[in-house]
C-alpha cells in the first residue's frame, strides 16, 4: 500500500481544522497508509529546513505559491504515476512564513493551489481534501464530480 505522508510545519490550534484533517485522513486509509509529521515552528523557515529535509521520504511535493498549478485530474494522474511506479509521497506545507529556498529546491516537484495566500492550517484541510479527490478520481468514483 503507498504511503502519503503530509510533512507540516507547526500544530492546528482549532479543533474544526483538526476534525476535518482527521475526517480526510480516514477516508485516505482505504487506498493509502497516511501519516502526518508535525514539526516546530522555528525563528524562520531557514531554522525548519533540517527537520524538514529529515522528515520527507519518497517523491517530494512542496507547496509553494509560486508553483505549477494542476487541476484536481492532473494530480490525480501525476499520483498515479508515482504510485504505479511504487513511490511514496511527501507533501510539505510549512509554517505562516513559508518554507526556505532550501526547502523547495530539493523538493521534486512545487505546487501551487492559487496565486493567493491561506493560513497554513487551512492549507492542510485543503491538501487532504485534494489528495482525497485524487485517489478518488484514480477509482473512478463520482465523488470528484
Amino acid at each position: 500500500m503507498q504511503k502519503i505522508y503530509f510533512v507540516v510545519v507547526g500544530k492546528i490550534k482549532e479543533s474544526f481544522y483538526r476534525e476535518a484533517v482527521a475526517e480526510y485522513v480516514k477516508r485516505l486509509s482505504r487506498f493509502a497508509k497516511v501519516e502526518i509529521k508535525e514539526l516546530a515552528e522555528g525563528a524562520d523557515p531557514e531554522a525548519e529546513t533540517g527537520d524538514i529535509l529529515r522528515a520527507c521520504r519518497g517523491y517530494t511535493i512542496a507547496l509553494a505559491v509560486e508553483g505549477e498549478k494542476l487541476s484536481s485530474e492532473k494530480l490525480a494522474q501525476k499520483m498515479q504515476k508515482l504510485s504505479d511506479a511504487g513511490k511514496d509521497i511527501t507533501f510539505v506545507i510549512g509554517s505562516s512564513c513559508g518554507l526556505s529556498d532550501e526547502v523547495k529546491r530539493n523538493a521534486d516537484f512545487r505546487l501551487s493551489f492559487s496565486d493567493m495566500t491561506f493560513p497554513h492550517q487551512l492549507m492542510r484541510v485543503i491538501l487532504a481534501e485534494q489528495v482525497y479527490r485524487a485517489f478518488m478520481i484514480n477509482a473512478g468514483a463520482t465523488y470528484h464530480k
